[in-house]
């Protein structure tokens, strides 16, 4: 597995379509900051590091509507391994009319396209979830 981002967000989503209560994910330091993202922006619940050393993994509890439906409707992986997409903030557009994010790798760190804007700054777009 050579994109851990894509594996990251196919994991919640496959197991969001089937509704699981959460899903695992194998740890890492970027994959904890994006589910801090997803979480104050109201896509998964709470998440939690298990493990010790090697076998650390991340546990996404899954977030669904009255009608049972997930809060994630769709993503779309921008930036890929073979072609990296980078936006200044000229570039930044609004996904779903402000009904979704990006999540933007900038200088001063990770965050959402709507931090981006008002901190006057681009950078490397790395997913669009709504």
């Amino acid at each position: 597995m050579t994109d851990q981002i894509s594996d990251m967000l196919i994991r919640i989503k496959n197991a969001q379509a089937v509704k699981k209560e959460s899903a695992d994910i194998p740890h890492s330091k970027l994959k904890m900051e994006i589910a801090k993202i997803l979480r104050t922006n109201g896509f998964i619940g709470n998440f939690s590091k298990k493990g010790k050393k090697n076998n650390k993994i991340i546990n996404v509890v899954l977030l669904y509507n009255k009608e049972g439906r997930g809060r994630i409707h769709d993503l779309k992986r921008v930036s890929k391994l073979s072609r990296r997409i980078y936006r200044p903030l000229a570039m930044l557009r609004l996904i779903k009319r402000g009904a979704g994010l990006a999540v933007i790798s900038t200088s001063q760190g990770l965050m959402t396209d709507k931090e981006a804007r008002r901190k006057k700054i681009g950078g490397e777009v790395f997913f669009e979830i709504w």
